[in-house]
């Protein structure tokens, strides 16, 4: 019998933001004691930013290069298979809690539907049990049932409680209880309780937090002292770090307060250290509650005697910068808006429980994953490879990538500002990084590129691109990122040739 999937993602969170990541100040346990019985894989990293485009290489197996789902709002091709549809395939009933964010093909619909006004649409293949996108009405007519007042303005339901117009640490106006993790977690363990004994489900909970706006009922909202933490890694002022490239400066002018408070809809350019340390908290009280109503799923999994038969994927769509290099969101080239959790869990593997993996591992290889442990390998077109030697114990795996890439696109195709910015075109906003173990590597269709030594300088604070001393470094970067290309076209047909004698598959 297959086992049951649960793949759980949260929204906007950090690789180094959970306990058994090594972090000094956040408190995961109900993620960490997962953790201690999978497999961690700590240098995993999103195949590009923001929610849109890193869930489409998360559902498909594909790069960016390939789905080309390159913005919020970007359709993804309806040539391209899904997750859900393979699970579907199988047997499988896969069903959505929460959002996929993927627009749908215009040229499978016509008229006024109402699916092409907005980039929050339905991965195809899943069935929905609890659509909650940004839009969140289903949780806001929960909370009335519960004797809420709801604001005749929804998103003010996220308003610091105490009427704030700088960075504040006050609760939201909701408690631990009412959160839309724990509406949604109360929704799939009530789906669970429905499941019959002996069919296998799949689930997907996709939960909105910790993407902003920052906000949180007690007691997550004052778990973290705002003067504890890391240091950032940043410039000495913003200025520089603004300065040190064309896309720095274009994603300082448009960082707004009121995309991560809802406090006003000043520039952040203004904000003192201290609000960036409010901010940082809040976010780990954040990541905290999350982990709360995880270890609450897992129970309930637990509780209906599930768990000995239920696979677990955890990962996040994409990263947040949280303050490193004076930066909010989730943008560029930086590790942090990239590097992201991966935790899988296969109760028949005991050669993969407690294990941490350091090879750099992407969001494509969740797909083949999954595919993998259900019995059932994925098309050998994806750009993903299964991770399956690695949760049966394998120290290393022939022929695995010694980097990671990503890639992200800055486009803004209703409005054009980005294009009349940088005095571009829509294909010239656009940019690859090769993230190789001592060589970082950022190029761009129509900008400078960027060359990093993460040896010395682990910040990314000084660009050696020009350098002469490194021109050896960056030849030998762009080529791997030429070869990386050139492997990882679209290879659908192209493994298959037609001869007098049939069709012969070259990757069988």
């Amino acid at each position: 019998m297959r086992p049951n999937v649960l793949l759980i993602t949260a929204d906007q969170w950090r690789g180094d933001s959970f306990g058994a990541a090594g972090h000094p100040v956040v408190k995961t346990p109900h993620i960490d004691r997962l953790a201690a019985r999978s497999t961690v894989f700590r240098r995993h990293f999103a195949g590009a930013a923001p929610c849109s485009p890193a869930r489409a290489c998360l559902y498909t197996g594909l790069y960016q290069m390939t789905n080309r789902v390159v913005r919020n709002g970007t359709p993804l091709d309806a040539r391209h298979d899904t997750l859900a549809e393979m699970a579907r395939r199988l047997g499988y009933d896969p069903t959505l809690f929460g959002y996929t964010d993927q627009s749908i093909d215009p040229r499978t619909t016509s008229g006024d539907d109402p699916r092409l006004r907005t980039y929050e649409g339905v991965l195809p293949g899943f069935t929905v049990r609890v659509r909650l996108p940004e839009d969140n009405g289903p949780w806001l007519s929960w909370l009335a049932a519960r004797g809420h007042t709801i604001p005749a303005e929804r998103w003010d339901i996220y308003r610091p409680a105490d009427g704030a117009t700088r960075p504040t640490q006050a609760p939201a106006r909701y408690g631990a209880e009412e959160t839309e993790t724990a509406f949604l977690t109360g929704e799939a363990i009530r789906w669970l309780g429905e499941q019959r004994a002996g069919e296998p489900w799949f689930a997907h909970v996709s939960f909105l937090r910790p993407h902003p706006p920052f906000v949180v009922p007690a007691p997550y909202s004052t778990l973290y002292d705002p003067a504890e933490g890391p240091a950032y890694r940043r410039a000495a002022t913003p200025e520089i770090d603004r300065g040190s490239h064309p896309l720095n400066a274009y994603w300082g002018e448009q960082m707004r307060e009121g995309s991560h408070f809802l406090i006003g809809g000043d520039p952040v350019t203004d904000w003192t250290e201290r609000d960036f340390d409010v901010l940082r908290a809040v976010y780990w009280g954040m990541v905290s509650e999350v982990d709360a109503q995880i270890g609450r799923l897992l129970g309930a999994i637990a509780d209906a005697g599930a768990a000995d038969n239920t696979v677990v994927v955890l990962t996040a769509d994409h990263g947040e910068m949280l303050g490193d290099h004076w930066a909010l969101g989730k943008y560029g080239f930086y590790d942090q808006s990239y590097h992201v959790p991966l935790i899988v869990h296969d109760p028949r593997r005991p050669a993969g429980q407690g294990r941490v993996v350091e090879a750099f591992t992407e969001a494509v290889d969740v797909v083949p994953t999954i595919m993998d442990l259900v019995g059932a390998p994925a098309p050998r077109y994806l750009d993903g490879r299964s991770l399956l030697p690695f949760l049966d114990g394998a120290a290393s795996v022939a022929g695995w990538r010694d980097a990671a890439h990503f890639e992200y696109d800055f486009r803004e195709v209703a409005s054009g500002e980005a294009g009349r910015y940088f005095g571009l075109g829509l294909d010239e906003l656009s940019l690859a990084v090769h993230r190789g173990e001592r060589f970082k590597y950022v190029h761009f269709a129509g900008l400078p590129p960027l060359l990093f030594d993460l040896q010395e300088d682990p910040g990314e604070l000084v660009n050696l691109a020009d350098d002469p001393a490194y021109r050896d470094a960056r030849l030998a970067c762009a080529e791997a990122l030429l070869a990386w290309r050139a492997r990882h076209l679209d290879r659908r047909l192209t493994g298959l040739e037609l001869t007098a004698r049939g069709l012969v598959d070259g990757r069988a």
